[in-house]
């Protein structure tokens, strides 16, 4: 039995997960079948690679990825040898095919295999045709559909700080994905999502993956929490998109309703009252940028009092781009030209009206400090890093508590450590006697390079934590026959930075 459409989680889930297993219906059961391009191809969209490969192949991972990845109506037969057929049709997972002449099945919702944290492995459930993205968009789809894990989701995961905390908040679930990885690490969970649906196919990934119950409302922004204690952590990959606001139109996953990237903005702006102490926010977010305003100056500005902030644009799109890119989401290349055309008209003339000249693609990650001279830094940074991100973002926020403690003096008094994974790299003309430039360079978290002079390439290179930072800048000045006092005077201008960014680390 379901309910709009949907399965109801019963004994038989418990059955059909093993099934799953059993059959290694997993990520890397699921490559190994389809073989690296096609797999690659699924992830994009394509599903013809994904076809071909399990064509005229019988074995019930063939079956599953044909009934929950690509859609397909399953002989009977084969469905009864992959699957408990009776709980599963019975809890609605599994419904008549389409096929007139013989007996056949499909399923009721698609169902992607994924990978926790620590390996484990979960699924996503989706609407029908929508564990991945497609050429069509969501052309055809209603308001409400509900989509699989994509990359906007499985970014969030990895940029979101994992430490233990009493209370989590997924605002905008949509199909459980956060939530999930929540799970492990969160005493209490609470779900969000302005769509009904969504809250109930979350909880099919939930029940699917043998996760632990969340706490699920129904409302937006922080409106079902607005009573709630205080949250540890608050994620959100939100209904971001910038578009044309028209009342009962667009796509609930998508687009918020609100104008500009007022959703956005309010989100942000409100999370100090609903963050405990030393909680964090981290949320994906779109931002309109004009040509007479700092795009910088104005996120920094939606940062509330009491919280510390990092920002960072990873892309920038002009508007004809944007606006591109999500007609095409919505499958709007799909209809009538002289509609897509409108269509188009109606983004661009919102943004001219608000004298939008791009839109900034990026994260922001919020951490409630209660500093009195918060830090916020907003940054460009579209070059690669390495993911998980997580644990980057918290020791981000922990040395800001080490710079914004120390003083120049105290800065000196402290030892460091060589970040691990920091090279030093030296750039001149072949045979020359010193380099032209000498330049750090991470290899993990935000991969920054910053290049050095004499002076702080040296120091760093003596970072060892066993010398406070003045006793090795006296040596430094000893040894290059410099004054101590001087170089002291003007390191703290250079090492803070070098703290601030991770090349170096309070050593204790």
């Amino acid at each position: 039995m379901s309910i709009h459409g949907l399965p109801v989680p019963g004994p038989g889930t418990a059955r059909l997960r093993e099934a799953l297993l059993k059959a290694s219906f997993t990520p890397d059961g699921v490559l190994d079948l389809l073989g690296a391009p096609a797999y690659a191809a699924l992830a994009r969209g394509e599903s013809v690679p994904a076809l071909r490969a399990t064509h005229g192949e019988a074995g019930p991972l063939a079956t599953l990825v044909q009934l929950f990845l690509l859609g397909r109506s399953v002989p009977v037969d084969r469905v009864r040898a992959a699957l408990p057929m009776a709980p599963a049709v019975d809890e609605g997972w599994l419904v008549p095919g389409d096929d007139a002449v013989a007996e056949t099945f499909r399923a009721s919702v698609d169902i992607r295999p994924y990978a926790g944290d620590a390996g484990e492995d979960w699924w996503i459930v989706s609407d029908p045709g929508r564990a991945v993205g497609g050429g069509a968009g969501a052309h055809g789809q209603s308001r409400d559909v509900v989509l699989g894990a994509g990359g906007a989701s499985t970014t969030l995961a990895q940029l979101t700080v994992r430490e233990p905390v009493g209370r989590a908040l997924d605002l905008g679930t949509g199909s459980g994905v956060q939530a999930l990885h929540l799970g492990r690490h969160a005493e209490h969970v609470t779900a969000t999502d302005v769509n009904p649906r969504a809250l109930r196919i979350a909880a099919l990934t939930l029940a699917l993956s043998d996760a632990p119950a969340v706490d699920a409302r129904l409302g937006s922004l922080f409106e079902p929490v607005a009573t709630d204690e205080p949250y540890d952590l608050i994620v959100s990959n939100p209904p971001f998109v910038i578009s044309p606001s028209t009342p009962g139109a667009g796509l609930t996953y998508r687009d918020g309703g609100l104008p500009g990237d007022a959703l956005c903005r309010t989100l942000v702006h409100e999370a100090a009252d609903r963050l405990a102490p030393g909680g964090y926010l981290q949320l994906l977010a779109n931002w309109e940028q004009s040509a007479d305003e700092d795009w910088r100056e104005r996120l920094a500005s939606w940062v509330p009092p009491g919280c510390d902030a990092w920002i960072v644009r990873r892309e920038e799109q002009d508007v004809n781009e944007y606006a591109e890119l999500w007609l095409r989401d919505a499958g709007a290349h799909r209809g009538d030209p002289a509609e897509y055309q409108l269509a188009y008209d109606a983004w661009l003339d919102e943004f001219a009206e608000r004298s939008v000249r791009s839109v900034g693609l990026g994260w922001i990650a919020l951490r409630r400090s209660g500093a009195e001279r918060p830090s916020v830094l907003v940054e460009e940074w579209t070059h690669p890093v390495e993911q998980p991100l997580g644990p980057t973002v918290r020791a981000h926020f922990e040395r800001l508590d080490f710079l914004r403690d120390h003083d120049d003096e105290a800065l000196l008094a402290a030892r460091y450590v060589l970040a691990d994974g920091v090279v030093q790299e030296q750039l001149g003309q072949p045979g020359a006697e010193h380099p032209e430039h000498v330049v750090l360079r991470q290899r993990h978290g935000m991969l920054r390079a910053t290049a050095m002079d004499t002076v702080s390439a040296g120091f760093a290179g003596s970072c060892d934590g066993s010398l406070a930072a003045g006793s090795l800048l006296d040596a430094i000045a000893q040894l290059i026959e410099e004054d101590p006092a001087g170089l002291r005077a003007t390191a703290p201008q250079w090492l803070r930075p070098l703290v601030e960014q991770g090349f170096l680390l309070p050593a204790s």
